[in-house]
């Protein structure tokens, strides 16, 4: 994809470099980024004493003091009044299945191959005998004129859906978005399309490379206390039970229904596909433990020197799955030091990085370190409904999730390449480095609408997400990747994410200058960069900035 850079922004950027790349106090922030602190910080994140960091729970209360003393000390204002906390309401709800699944004589064992959940808040909730129906995707996309709910009643029954979309399913460049996951494709999207169609629940048929995940992540995922916003801040329907079941089981439930899964699944990509009746019905019954709690995001302020109304946001998440006892009595906690330890940390040390600059940059910095992302993204969308910055003062969010621990890079991936023009701020920050800017290598994971900068983008806010890379920068960073890359998937919202000495630090902190940087370039320009022509997300900037 060829990106045409909008002539005013280059300008700006080039003449703005001849600055800075000339300012001491610019230089040297940018080498302010110590590994030592960062190390100690990421560590401390991830130890068992913050367990998890769940929300509501003892690591939320160590994770948001950490967080608030450090913006204290660094002189940032809060950042939602005279508060460093935003207070995000939310329900948790834990679900336990009575019952199995009962779908004819198969034998279902939770959460070996499938799992149940509601967001719905009863005590009990139930199907009982609800007529399951093959939807193939699940989609209503009137602009890719596609539509698998057509001339079917789904009202009171159990819908059972393919896992992301027709595009990545046939690679078709001319379907959907052909290997690029879109929204559709998003396991949240197939619930509440069944919703909204009026589905009394919803069976989501698991395969490890459209979903982009395991089963193990299925396992580790669903089968705790899931936090959800109150349903005045999410004003949507609710199916009453979400499912997921393992390929092999949707296999047998295809073959008890007289139905081959692999022909079913071919009929789904046709255009003359019908939603097929399969003649068998669903019944569970669910257990809900509901709490009522609050959560915070942590928000603070480096207010700029003459354009202080005008905000470059930085956003994280601090929290991750917390912990659980497990059937041997053993409590087993999901430290979480990948995902998001070092975005959490990141949001400290960028911090430090601006104070280190002696004088604040024009336009203001805010940091926002967010809630129950692993949820939903609950504190970003909560942030999203409730800006403490109203959104049309935003000029650009840089979304730090995990960040690359996989050696330094020559190249940096940006998910969701060509949608910004906040990339072209990137790409001029990426040649202190020597580096360039790539589309990320698996578009079909969806990335671009799986972390907190989605939630500001679906309002208009231009949202980057970036990092990484696929070109080692020597081979000493390339045998560091080969040493921890497999260890760090493998260990994908699994207890095994902790913290590792041996994580290719030089990489990290490259990262971290490179988005202070980009951040900066924001900060000393007038400009307003937009979302690309074509982007579903222009027209919502457009329509604010009017």
């Amino acid at each position: 994809m060829t990106i045409k850079i909008n002539t005013m922004i280059a300008a700006c950027i080039l003449s703005y470099c001849t600055v800075s790349y000339a300012n001491d106090d610019f230089n040297k922030a940018y080498q302010s980024f110590d590994e030592k602190e960062i190390k100690a910080d990421i560590k401390t994140l991830s130890s068992d004493a913050f367990e998890g960091r769940e929300p509501s729970g003892v690591g939320e209360t160590l994770t948001t003091e950490m967080l608030i003393e450090r913006f204290k000390s660094l002189g940032l204002s809060p950042g939602n009044g005279d508060k460093y906390t935003q207070a995000v309401p939310m329900v948790s709800i834990t679900s336990k299945p009575e019952t199995s699944l009962n779908i004819a004589d198969l034998r279902f064992e939770f959460p070996k191959n499938f799992v149940a959940t509601s967001r719905k808040t009863q005590k009990k909730i139930q199907l009982k005998n609800s007529e399951l129906v093959f939807v193939g995707y699940g989609i209503n996309a009137p602009e890719y004129q596609w539509n698998d709910y057509k001339n079917v009643d789904v009202k009171g029954k159990t819908v059972v859906v393919l896992v992301n979309d027709p595009g990545f399913a046939t690679q078709d460049p001319k379907l959907f978005e052909g290997n690029t996951m879109t929204y559709y494709g998003r396991w949240i999207y197939k619930y509440e399309e069944a919703a909204r169609q009026g589905a009394a629940g919803a069976i989501i048929v698991h395969e490890t490379k459209p979903a982009s995940y395991g089963w193990n992540v299925i396992e580790s995922s669903w089968t705790g206390a899931q936090y959800h916003l109150p349903a005045k801040e999410v004003n949507e329907p609710a199916i009453d039970v979400e499912m997921w079941i393992s390929i092999e089981k949707a296999k047998a439930l295809f073959a008890k229904a007289g139905k081959d899964f692999t022909e079913m699944k071919k009929y789904a990509l046709t255009k003359n596909f019908k939603a097929t009746p399969l003649n068998l019905t669903a019944s569970i019954r669910l257990k809900n433990e509901i709490k009522s709690s609050t959560s915070n995001n942590v928000i603070a302020t480096l207010k700029g020197s003459e354009h202080p109304e005008e905000h470059v946001l930085y956003m994280g998440h601090w929290d991750h799955l917390g912990s659980y006892v497990d059937n041997d009595g053993k409590k087993v906690i999901y430290n979480g030091a990948h995902d998001n330890a070092t975005g959490t940390a990141g949001l400290m040390h960028i911090a430090k990085a601006y104070q280190a600059l002696g004088k604040a940059p024009k336009r203001s910095i805010t940091f926002a370190a967010v809630t129950a992302e692993e949820q939903g993204r609950l504190g970003s969308r909560y942030f999203a409904n409730h800006p403490t910055i109203p959104l049309k003062q935003i000029v650009g969010l840089i979304n730090m999730d995990s960040l690359d621990v996989t050696g330094k890079k020559k190249d940096v991936t940006v998910v969701g390449y060509g949608k910004s023009e906040l990339e072209s701020y990137l790409s001029e920050a990426a040649k202190r480095q020597g580096r360039t800017l790539t589309a990320e290598l698996t578009p079909e994971r969806g990335y671009y609408y799986r972390s907190d900068h989605f939630s500001l983008a679906k309002k208009g806010v231009p949202a980057l997400s970036a990092g990484g890379g696929s070109v080692w920068y020597d081979n000493t960073e390339k045998q560091i990747g080969k040493r921890v890359k497999a260890d760090v998937a493998k260990c994908y919202h699994q207890a095994c994410d902790e913290f590792n000495e041996a994580w290719g630090w030089q990489g990290l902190i490259a990262e971290l200058q490179l988005f202070f940087e980009t951040g900066y370039l924001l900060a000393e320009t007038t400009e307003w960069p937009n979302w690309r022509e074509g982007t579903e997300f222009k027209a919502y900037r457009d329509n604010m900035m009017k």
